[in-house]
């Protein structure tokens, strides 16, 4: 299916490994010109060099902190002058560390607030007005199941995750009329470096091994396993491609049947 993004211009942030890295190749892949960010110069690099040999595509790479204001626009900057504007928006960083209540106090908040919700709004602030230029723009926000189904000992990312869920909605109210889709993808268990630590995480709390902790997620997701990013990354592309033209405002679970809710 030729998804129509070819040429296209996407930003993909933390997108040095998992699921962000999974969704530049993909774009990439389609012939979508593509810039990634990460913290991690020495990685990033490594990743930028991987999807350029395994997709043939243009990839390039810019070391940014997107809890820094002044990183996002100069992020935004050089990628439009290294390519001419921002069609596709993909909105990803991190999660927040494992816990419960008791474990944070209000400034963790604050800092998972900066990570998962506030980073999107400042990639948004710098990118919406290029689109509103060319009448045309894919905003896809990552997030996670957390954000509808809040897991126990993910409080930080409940509360964080929830409210990129509401911009996200008011969003795609507010730029459907300059043709501009605002969607979100709620990744479910995936097979990323971030699951890997919540496994360690679980050992270290002498819960049992890493194992035991992929054996108990296995037994709540109807499909029996975790996803490949790549699936989520498929799902990603959908809603960056002109397939996706009149869907907007939608919350996409990608997650083997895990949450139970009808809406």
């Amino acid at each position: 299916m030729d998804l129509g993004i070819k040429n296209k211009v996407a930003l993909v942030t933390a997108s040095s490994q998992g699921l962000g890295k999974a969704i530049a190749t993909f774009l990439c892949r389609e012939g979508a010109k593509v810039m990634i960010c990460a913290r991690d110069r020495a990685r990033l690099l490594r990743a930028r060099d991987t999807i350029a040999n395994e997709t043939g595509g243009e990839v390039m790479a810019f070391s940014a902190d997107v809890t820094n204001r002044d990183n996002i626009r100069e992020l935004v900057r050089f990628t439009v002058e290294e390519f001419g504007s921002i069609d596709i928006l993909v909105c990803n960083a991190g999660g927040p560390p494992s816990g419960l209540f008791d474990d944070f106090t209000p400034e963790d908040y604050q800092k998972a607030l900066e990570l998962n919700l506030l980073s999107t709004v400042r990639l948004c602030y710098e990118v919406i007005p290029l689109m509103k230029k060319r009448k045309w723009g894919r905003i896809i926000t990552l997030t996670s199941i957390s954000a509808k189904q809040p897991i126990d000992n993910l409080i930080l990312s409940n509360t964080a995750r929830a409210g990129v869920l509401g911009l996200t909605k008011s969003l795609s109210n507010q730029l459907a009329a300059f043709g501009i889709t605002v969607n979100s993808v709620c990744p479910g268990y995936t097979q990323t470096e971030r699951v890997q630590g919540l496994a360690n995480a679980f050992a270290e709390k002498g819960l049992g091994r890493p194992q035991d902790f992929y054996s108990l997620l296995e037994k709540t997701i109807p499909m029996g396993r975790l996803a490949k990013p790549e699936e989520v990354a498929a799902a990603a592309a959908f809603l960056a491609s002109e397939a996706s033209s009149y869907i907007t405002g939608i919350v996409l679970q990608v997650d083997g049947g895990y949450i139970k809710s009808l809406y």
